[in-house]
């Protein structure tokens, strides 16, 4: 054989241990716990880590609520989901989180159409490659990412606490280490033309879940953030040279998933709120991610953003 032959083999033999290996060290949900007579809502539930997640609800009786923002590709994952989980009580609701409006509209349909909510996911994102301004004059990446999520939970929280003990889980990144809350970016008209807002909005929901946390202590509801580590997923497929990487180290969605439902079911984690989560274990975060100071000065401005304050 060739020497690049043998260097080709011994790489992929290489490559081949350590996915081996990173699968090994995947944290997975071990609970069996029953969600019968629980309702959840998964935003993004029709692909990727949403749909793995939805199902996984799904599987254990909850009724499902998935939020998505194509009916077509929402119809094709409710279908699935149904058939795979044997559970009928699959709902499909259509929200553009980039839409205020939209958001808007999608919380008074469940609060007209739900009478609990035990679970919300906070699942759906974007990649942080389209630069433009919403209809709103917001920036695209962090209204869709952040803006969107931070108003659809805060219209929600009365449900929640209706049926506590109940429970928020908010997914983040890793990349949130390399994040930085700048306030102008948040500005209405101003779009940002930079592969590190995705960073920045991932920042922005561990702090806004830090500060979720504390606005809701005593309520029975609970908030934690979700590093589903490096998931194969479309967002992936954005970037080829990190899809192709990701053959070899990624997880995939359903293993991606775990951890979210891990904060949703877990009895583990019943009464924990405020605390990041990574391969079904408590993690840490960086140092910008525990500034508090930072956390309450982007509530004040969220809330007045997204119109909850004048």
């Amino acid at each position: 054989m060739l020497p690049c032959v043998y260097a080709a083999v011994v790489l992929a033999s290489l490559a081949g241990i350590l996915k081996i290996y990173l699968k090994l060290t995947t944290g997975v949900c071990k609970s069996t716990k029953s969600l019968e007579g629980k309702t959840a809502l998964v935003t993004g539930a029709s692909r990727g880590i949403g749909y793995q997640t939805a199902l996984a609800l799904a599987r254990r009786k909850a009724r499902v609520i998935m939020a998505c923002l194509s009916k077509r590709s929402g119809e094709s994952a409710q279908a699935s989901i149904i058939r795979d989980s044997g559970n009928q009580h699959v709902v499909l609701k259509i929200v553009d989180l980039s839409s205020l409006r939209s958001v808007r509209n999608f919380a008074d349909s469940v609060i007209r159409t739900e009478n609990r909510l035990d679970i919300l996911v906070n699942n759906a994102g974007t990649s942080g490659k389209i630069t433009a301004l919403t209809e709103d004059g917001l920036d695209f990446t962090y209204a869709t990412n952040y803006l969107g999520p931070f108003l659809m939970t805060n219209l929600l929280l009365d449900l929640l606490q209706k049926s506590s003990p109940s429970r928020i889980v908010c997914l983040t990144s890793s990349a949130h280490v390399v994040g930085k809350i700048d306030f102008e970016k948040l500005k209405v008209g101003k779009s940002v033309n930079s592969g590190r807002v995705y960073c920045d909005t991932k920042l922005a929901i561990i702090l806004f879940t830090r500060k979720l946390a504390k606005e809701l202590a005593g309520s029975g509801v609970t908030v934690n953030s979700v590093n589903p580590g490096s998931v194969k997923t479309d967002l992936t497929r954005k970037h080829p040279i990190i899809y192709t990487l990701g053959y070899f180290f990624f997880k995939n969605p359903e293993e991606g998933a775990q951890t979210s439902v891990y904060c949703a079911v877990s009895e583990e984690v019943e009464g924990i709120s405020g605390k990041h989560f990574a391969d079904c274990a408590l993690s840490s975060v960086s140092r910008h991610a525990c500034d508090d100071h930072v956390g309450e000065r982007l509530w004040s401005v969220s809330r007045k953003l997204v119109g909850l304050e004048k």
